[in-house]
């Protein structure tokens, strides 16, 4: 379950300030509905992606006995 910042909260915000888990969630949640995005969801998806490139992608450097590599987004 995610438990963070809703949409509204952060559509207020640029994508630059969103944590990596929140880039995860929304990105996560948007493709699953990607073909009911009307052109204002298609652009927030869109700019989602680019801020996860922008940051090279959402992967932990490390992984250790308690963590894997993927980010966890719940």
């Amino acid at each position: 379950m995610y438990v963070g910042r809703d949409m509204t909260e952060l559509s207020m915000m640029s994508k630059m300030d969103w944590n990596d888990s929140e880039l995860a969630f929304f990105h996560h949640s948007l493709q699953q509905i990607a073909p009911y995005l009307n052109s204002e969801g298609q652009t927030i998806h869109r700019e989602i992606i680019k801020e996860i490139e922008n940051r090279g992608g959402i992967q932990r450097q490390e992984a250790d006995y308690t963590h894997g590599t993927k980010t966890v987004y719940d």
